[in-house]
């Protein structure tokens, strides 16, 4: 498979464009549209969708983790090449996470890590019940997922629970089917796994969508709902008297794994080998 057509493929994916992959590849948009052409005519399938922006098609998506793989395999052979004289520059790790763990423990994964390799980071944030579906995208390259089957081409590794309680503002909550509940966005059903383990599944609250973990939290506080809260920061709500707990005793835990390309690579091992690590203290 020609190198230039793949790198030029991966550009147009993220970069959401033909000219943006251009203006990254430093050529025309009519360039970059003939290399497009000619993979797919060598493949036989439509490899993207034109949209605003472009996306890969079900038969390009596989090639979006091979051109992912090759670059960071590349990068990674020529800082081996150069050794001390440098000049490769950092290798950039795609990462999707879900929410309350890029909220809480996992920033601290990144900031523990080697400072070789160096690295840089592109974080994508999703539900932990859907993140794995950007892994088989071949968008990112790990991820944090509530998926323990792993997605082909990737080895999964267990990281602990992440363990929720229900909390509301004091004097803000009445029952669970008349008291708004915070969920997350659309995806997240945590609240309502909760509500059927209480016996309450039948409960159909009023719903408020708030779609960002600082804001979510903020909003229980300030009493617009109930919602299910991570531990560490419910119970610093819990003694700072900002909230209380809806259900003492009982909590639900989210398993969750991490999901990574199978492939030798010297910064995803760096990489696993910190998240594990903390994960392993920050989580149940």
């Amino acid at each position: 498979m020609d190198a230039v057509q793949l790198a030029t493929f991966q550009a147009v994916i993220e970069d959401g464009s033909f000219e943006a992959a251009a203006r990254t590849l430093h050529v025309t948009p009519s360039a970059v549209s003939q290399r497009i052409k000619a993979l797919e005519q060598d493949v036989g399938q439509v490899l993207i969708r034109r949209a605003k922006p472009c996306e890969a098609t079900e038969a390009g998506r596989p090639l979006v983790r091979l051109a992912g793989q090759v670059a960071l395999l590349e990068r990674e052979a020529l800082a081996a090449a150069r050794g001390a004289t440098g000049g490769a520059g950092r290798t950039r790790l795609s990462i999707v996470v879900n929410a309350d763990s890029l909220h809480t423990w996992f920033p601290a994964a990144l900031a523990a890590l080697p400072a070789e390799p160096a690295l840089s980071f592109e974080l994508h944030q999703d539900d932990q019940d859907h993140t794995a579906e950007l892994l088989r995208a071949g968008t990112v390259m790990a991820a944090v997922t509530a998926q323990h089957v792993a997605v082909q081409g990737c080895r999964v590794e267990k990281l602990g629970a992440m363990r929720y309680v229900a909390v509301a503002a004091p004097g803000h909550f009445t029952d669970f089917a008349t008291t708004p509940v915070i969920a997350f966005n659309r995806k997240d059903r945590i609240q309502h796994r909760f509500l059927t383990a209480l016996g309450h599944g039948e409960a159909e609250p009023p719903i408020h969508y708030i779609p960002a973990a600082h804001a979510f939290i903020e909003a229980i506080r300030l009493g617009l709902g109930w919602g299910l809260v991570p531990e560490q920061p419910a119970r610093a709500d819990f003694a700072a008297g900002r909230g209380v707990d809806l259900a003492p005793g009982r909590h639900l835990d989210v398993p969750l794994y991490w999901q990574y390309w199978r492939m030798e690579s010297t910064a995803l091992a760096a990489l696993t080998t910190t998240v594990k690590a903390v994960a392993a203290r920050a989580l149940r």
